[in-house]
């Protein structure tokens, strides 16, 4: 029998919005006795059931997995992921020039907690609560069915992810291949690593946007900036970029960034940079035809939004400095505290600093393969803009 929780009385606001999110505060009581990772029943104070979902002691105490009195077992896990899977087929991400995606997004394919990205048959597992940490052996057995003979191996990856409140171990569920492993995106291939890289080996998210740069660049000069794996420089290359120019701080970002370009044998346009961005771009005496600024996150909490902001700020006044009359730069931001139009706002006092006449082209956000749930809008990441200075 599962445990149950009380709601407060006052606190039904969020389920009657189904938002999959239940903090500590909205429940009569936190109770020590039920461990993290539990599935629990949510109910009013006469024991009528409102949801389910994961417990975990701390700020969200319930990451809610059905609202419809679902029961929580391997067939609950087999529909969602099946439904997951489905998407990406009615999306059309599973093709011959294409076999990256996201096959999982958390709380926006309504399994909270859980991410799960896919290369070329490999789906990488990332459990962001004890909950899916504990449900892996039914997670695995839901992939193995929807995705029948496209699943050559899965792989856990949630040491850095998780709570050190019990042991985690990466490592496979199913299958083995080597790594790096290669994967294509859009045509470009990548060598890719979920073992030693950073999140589960790339960043899907982009997709999108690398094919948008693509479109922009032949014959142009580009400058990649936070290249880390070299995305974007890979596809303005592919499609006939003159020269490009990747950055990162990180000289094992620079070493990835070598060998797929290697990979893609586009060495002859291609120059490689260890710097920081800063410094890069405040300094530099190039001029570019297209700068991209694809920064990590420059705040994780509130109480570092305002110092977020004026990074964002210095950072993109410089960059359109350096764009010669015509160009384009493409701004980024994935810090969740800096919502969409504090980032628009901010690239346009930057803009402002600048003394350029800039115009806003389009407005930039998240693949399809990375739903929002349209009760979480928490989920909204990413945003970026798509300037033209002039």
């Amino acid at each position: 029998m599962l445990s149950s929780v009380i709601l407060l009385p006052q606190k039904f606001q969020s389920i009657e919005r189904r938002h999959p999110w239940i903090f500590s505060g909205a429940l009569k009581e936190m109770p020590q006795s039920i461990q993290d990772g539990e599935v629990v029943v949510v109910t009013d104070k006469s024991g009528t059931e409102l949801a389910k979902g994961h417990f975990q002691h701390g700020s969200i105490a319930v990451r809610v997995l059905t609202f419809d009195g679902e029961e929580i077992d391997t067939d609950f896990f087999h529909k969602r992921l099946e439904r997951a899977v489905k998407l990406r087929e009615t999306l059309q991400l599973f093709r011959e020039d294409n076999s990256i995606c996201r096959l999982v997004h958390g709380e926006g394919d309504e399994l909270p907690g859980l991410i799960i990205d896919f290369y070329g048959g490999v789906a990488v597992i990332q459990c962001h609560s004890l909950g899916m940490f504990k449900q892996l052996d039914l997670i695995t057995e839901g992939l193995k069915r929807a995705l029948g003979d496209r699943l050559i191996a899965v792989y856990s990856k949630s040491k850095e992810t998780l709570p050190n409140r019990m042991p985690v171990e990466d490592g496979y569920l199913f299958g083995e291949v080597d790594t790096p492993y290669t994967a294509v995106e859009n045509g470009v291939k990548y060598n890719l690593d979920w073992i030693t890289g950073q999140k589960t080996g790339f960043f899907i998210d982009q997709r999108e946007n690398r094919a948008l740069l693509a479109k922009y660049s032949k014959g142009k000069k580009v400058l990649n900036t936070f290249c880390y794996s070299g995305g974007f420089s890979l596809s303005a290359l592919q499609e006939g970029a003159l020269e490009v120019h990747s950055l990162d701080s990180s000289k094992k970002a620079i070493e990835l960034t070598d060998i797929n370009i290697d990979l893609n044998g586009f060495n002859d346009k291609h120059t490689s940079i260890v710097a920081d961005a800063m410094v890069y771009v405040r300094e530099t005496g190039e001029e570019y035809d297209i700068i991209v600024l694809d920064p990590p996150a420059f705040a994780k909490h509130r109480d570092k939004r305002h110092q977020a902001v004026q990074g964002y700020k210095r950072l993109n006044a410089m960059a359109i400095s350096h764009i010669r009359p015509g160009g384009l730069l493409m701004t980024y931001s994935c810090s969740q505290v800096v919502d969409k139009q504090l980032f628009t706002n901010t690239i346009i006092a930057a803009a402002i600093e600048s003394g350029r006449s800039v115009k806003i082209l389009e407005q930039l956000h998240q693949p399809a393969d990375h739903p929002i749930n349209a009760f979480h809008p928490e989920g909204e990441y990413l945003k970026g803009l798509l300037l033209q200075i002039d």
